[in-house]
C-alpha cells in the first residue's frame, strides 16, 4: 500500500468512469469549459499522489445511441454516432489535462490515427507505467455496449484495483435522494446486491465483468471539490460495490516468507518392504 503526504493510498492504479452529462455544468447540452477544467483538476490531484489513472467518458452530453434508436434510427448505427461523441468528449478532455501540465493520451477503440492512438493494452499499461493518464474513447468499438461496460473492460485488461464512478451524488441510495429526501445510503453493497436489487448503478453486463474480475466499484460525487483524492485515501462518503480494500500487514508478509522457504529433508523411515 502506498503512501501520500503520510496517509496510505487505497489504490495503486484505477480507472475512472465519468458520464457525459458530468460534463454539460448547467447546460442543456454540450461541453461547459468551467466543468472540464474542475474535472481536470481532481484528476491531477489523484494523479499528483502517485496514483495511475486512466478514465472512461460517455457521450450523453452530445449524443445517446438508445435515444437515436427511439427516434427511428438503427441501433448499431445510433450507438456509432454515440462513439463518435465519447471521442469529442475524450478530446476536449486530454486538452484541458495537458493545460495544467498532466500528459495524456487518448485511445480509441475505433481507428483514428490522425487525431488519436489505436486502442493497444500493453501500449496503454506502458503509457501508465512512464505516469501518464490514458483516456479510454470510442466505448468497446462495438454497437450495443454501453460506456459503463466499456470501462469494466478497460479496467479488467488495464488490472486495475479499483472502478470509480463520479456521479452527481455520493454514493448509492435505496432510491434518488434528490426526489426522496428520506432515501437511505448505503456504506457497502456486494455485486450481487446490486444485481438482485436491480440497483441503477451500472448497466448488468458491467456490474457482471466486475465482479468476475473481482474489482470494486466506487461511487461517489465528482461534483464535491477534492472527493476524487479524498476516495482514494478512504476517506470522504461514498459507496463500495465489493470488498473493502485490506492492508498488508507484517504476519502476511512472513507468511508468504515462511512459504518461500524449502522445506528441510528428513532422513528416510525405513519401513516394511
Amino acid at each position: 500500500m502506498a503512501k501520500a503526504g503520510g496517509k496510505n493510498l487505497l489504490y495503486k492504479r484505477v480507472l475512472l468512469k465519468i458520464s457525459g452529462e458530468a460534463l454539460m455544468g448547467t447546460r442543456e447540452f454540450g461541453l461547459d469549459p468551467a466543468t472540464i477544467q474542475r474535472v481536470a483538476e481532481e484528476v491531477k490531484q489523484v494523479h499528483a499522489l502517485g496514483v495511475e489513472c486512466c478514465l472512461v467518458i460517455g457521450g450523453g452530453n452530445i449524443f445517446r445511441g438508445i435515444a437515436g434508436a427511439s427516434q427511428g434510427m438503427q441501433r448499431a448505427s445510433a450507438d456509432y454516432v454515440g462513439m463518435l461523441a465519447t471521442v469529442m468528449n475524450a478530446l476536449a478532455m486530454q486538452n484541458a489535462l495537458e493545460q495544467i501540465g498532466v500528459d495524456t493520451r487518448v485511445q480509441s477503440a475505433i481507428s483514428m490515427q490522425s487525431i488519436c492512438e489505436p486502442y493497444i493494452r500493453r501500449r496503454a499499461i506502458r503509457h501508465l507505467e512512464k505516469g501518464r493518464v490514458v483516456i479510454f474513447a470510442a466505448g468497446t468499438g462495438n454497437p450495443f455496449f454501453t460506456t459503463d461496460t466499456a470501462a469494466a473492460l478497460r479496467a479488467s485488461e488495464m488490472g486495475c484495483q479499483a472502478l470509480l464512478k463520479g456521479t452527481k451524488v455520493d454514493g448509492v441510495y435505496t432510491a434518488d435522494p434528490k426526489l426522496h429526501p428520506d432515501a437511505t445510503h448505503f456504506a457497502q453493497l456486494s455485486h450481487h446486491d446490486v444485481l438482485s436489487r436491480d440497483l441503477k448503478v451500472m448497466d448488468a453486463a458491467a456490474i457482471s465483468l466486475a465482479r468476475e474480475n473481482k474489482i470494486p466499484i466506487i461511487v461517489f460525487s465528482i461534483h464535491k471539490p477534492g472527493n476524487f483524492a479524498r476516495v482514494m485515501l478512504g476517506e470522504g462518503k461514498h459507496t463500495i460495490i465489493g470488498d473493502r480494500p485490506i492492508p498488508q500487514k507484517g504476519p502476511q508478509k512472513r507468511v508468504a516468507a515462511a512459504r518461500a522457504k524449502p522445506a528441510k529433508k528428513t532422513k528416510p523411515v525405513k519401513g516394511r518392504n
